[in-house]
């Protein structure tokens, strides 16, 4: 289960109307990287796989892949703004480390297992 701020919510809807595209989906995922090992990754995405997994939060469908769901359990999204501008906060209570930029960050993995993520072949930020 993830959280989604109203603020978050909506800063998402804002981004997604100035794509022009209706049916765009918001889709939070893991990659490997980063300085802690891990980090969140936000696009827009025309299809759902079958394996993914479909969360409602705020009015705001929010598309995870499978393999992401173990690192974002708990996770609350948030927006803010402050002198420098706006920007998404992740709050996740999994995180053992996180990175001064706050995208960044490592969990203890469960059961011994090896933490499962590969390195994307490329990312789009929203």
């Amino acid at each position: 289960m993830i959280n989604i701020s109203k603020a978050a919510a909506s800063e998402v809807k804002r981004l997604k109307g100035k794509l022009k595209k209706p049916n765009a989906l918001f889709r939070l995922k893991i990659n490997a990287g980063g300085c802690a090992g891990l980090l969140y990754a936000m696009e827009f995405d025309d299809a759902i796989a079958p394996d993914d997994i479909i969360y409602d939060c705020n009015g705001l469908q929010v598309i995870i892949p499978a393999d992401s769901c173990q690192y974002v359990d708990g996770l609350t999204l948030d927006y803010s703004e402050d002198l420098m501008g706006g920007g998404f906060r992740f709050h996740n209570p999994k995180a053992t480390q996180t990175c001064g930029c706050g995208n960044s960050f490592s969990i203890k993995p469960t059961s011994g297992a090896p933490l499962n993520i590969a390195a994307p072949e490329q990312t789009f930020d929203i």
